[in-house]
Formats: structure tokens, C-alpha cells, sequence
């Protein structure tokens, strides 16, 4: 999988899809990022109460779908049948939640899948993960990240070929913060929330050997800055905002 590194412009990653101008994480936002030429999509999968990996980011469905229920508590032949698109916008009424499946057979791009588990026990989480990933082909296409280090591991172990990337935050343990469990953990990435994405950093970084997108970033001067500093990626809500600023450049 490309990095970014040595092009004129680092890989622009659509966070949940173009989620600014389509409802995260569905199939519509995954189809309007490929429309609007961005390298890679972003998403978020979690296991529903039947064993299925969704993709959707919040614990709860409410904010997206309406539905008074946790992803966790809740079956797929239940979560299927919400509507993902209507709050966003009416002219998206009728979107539904995809398994993670349908998303990976959907697109064409890069897919970063975020595991999504705050247990060491992931109940099968990246199993079933790396299933979908095999039952659709699209591992040449493939970038697992977590915040979750338990999760890393189990991928590594279970599919090591696959790359993975290390996601973390200002609220994480020193360690997570600064990337320093990415040697244990045999990652190729380091996602970094963008505040921790100094320059002095980056370079630090990069020159471990690490490839680096940091997110979320939706201000083209921001994310110019960060290319310049080194980043090999960048996880945006706007894609085509980015895409036009570093199209400037050239």
C-alpha cells in the first residue's frame, strides 16, 4: 500500500467518507469520496449484538439514525433496517448502516478500517474484521488502525501480512501518546490526533520509519504545513477542500 511519501502531495484520506457533504459512514459518503478523487476512505467498524461488523462510529445509534439503542445491545436484522441518511439530509433518506463487508466491496480506494473496542477482549472484533477483509480480496487495499493496542496485537498475529497503523490521542498514556509502543506493536503508521503533530514530531517520526497521518484536519493551510512537515497522509471531512489546496501547489 502507497504511503504518500516522495509524491507532491501526501494521501488525502476521507474521514467516514466525504462526511461533510454525505452521512458518515455509508455507502454514499464511501462513493461521493471516490467521485471527488480522494486516495483513501476512513471508517469506523464495531461488532453489533449478533456478531456482525458494522461500520459505524458511535457506542449509541441515536445521533445518526435516531434509533434508542446501543450498536452493542442491538442485532443487525434490527440495525438494517434504520435509516443513516434522513437526519443528514433528506435528500439521503434511506441510507443504511453497511456491514463492513458490503463497504469493503463498495469502493475501489484505499479503505482505513478502524477497529473500534475499548476491551482487551475484543469479542472477536478483529476476527471478524479480518474476515471480511478476506472474504472481499481487498487486502492490497487494506490499512488496519486502533487506539486499541490489544487489538494491534491480535492482528498481527492473526493476519501479519496485513498492514496496521497505531491511532492515538492527547488523552492517551504516555506511551500511546507519542507513539512509543509502535516498535511492540509492529506497525507501518502512526495516526496522531492533529494537535500532537508538531513538526519536531513528525520528523521524529518519519525518520523511524513510520509513515504519518494525522487527523482530523479540515484546514487546507493546516494540512499543507503538515505535508511540508513530513506527514504522508491526512484524515480530513473535506477531501476536495484539501485536494484543491495541494492541486494549487503544483
Amino acid at each position: 500500500m502507497g504511503t504518500g511519501t516522495g509524491t507532491r502531495r501526501p494521501l488525502v484520506w476521507a474521514h467516514r467518507g466525504a462526511s461533510r457533504q454525505a452521512p458518515e459512514n455509508t455507502i454514499a459518503a464511501f462513493a461521493l469520496a471516490e467521485r471527488i478523487g480522494a486516495d483513501g476512505i476512513e471508517l469506523d467498524t464495531q461488532l453489533c449484538a449478533s456478531g456482525e461488523a458494522i461500520v459505524f462510529h458511535d457506542e449509541s445509534l441515536g445521533r445518526t439514525t435516531g434509533f434508542a439503542g446501543l450498536v452493542a445491545e442491538t442485532p443487525w436484522s434490527t440495525i438494517r433496517e434504520l435509516d443513516a441518511g434522513a437526519r443528514f439530509d433528506a435528500r439521503f433518506a434511506g441510507e443504511r448502516v453497511p456491514l463492513l463487508e458490503d463497504a469493503l466491496a463498495a469502493t475501489k480506494l484505499l479503505v482505513n478500517v478502524e477497529i473500534k473496542s475499548d476491551r482487551r477482549d475484543d469479542r472477536g472484533l478483529t476476527a471478524t474484521v479480518l474476515a471480511a477483509v478476506r472474504r472481499t480480496g481487498s487486502a492490497s487495499r487494506v490499512l488496519l488502525s486502533s487506539f486499541n493496542p490489544f487489538c494491534l496485537l491480535r492482528a498481527r498475529a492473526q493476519e501479519p501480512s496485513l498492514p496496521r497503523a497505531l491511532l492515538f490521542e492527547r488523552d492517551a498514556t504516555f506511551l500511546l501518546r507519542h507513539g512509543l509502543s509502535a516498535p511492540a506493536l509492529g506497525v507501518v503508521a502512526l495516526h496522531p490526533e492533529d494537535g500532537l503533530a508538531t513538526d519536531q514530531a513528525v520528523a521524529r517520526w518519519r525518520r523511524r520509519g513510520y509513515a504519518v497521518s494525522p487527523w482530523t484536519v479540515d484546514d487546507p493551510v493546516r494540512a499543507v504545513a503538515l505535508h511540508r512537515a513530513g506527514a504522508s497522509g491526512i484524515i480530513t471531512n473535506v477531501p476536495d477542500r484539501l485536494l484543491q489546496a495541494f492541486a494549487a501547489r503544483t
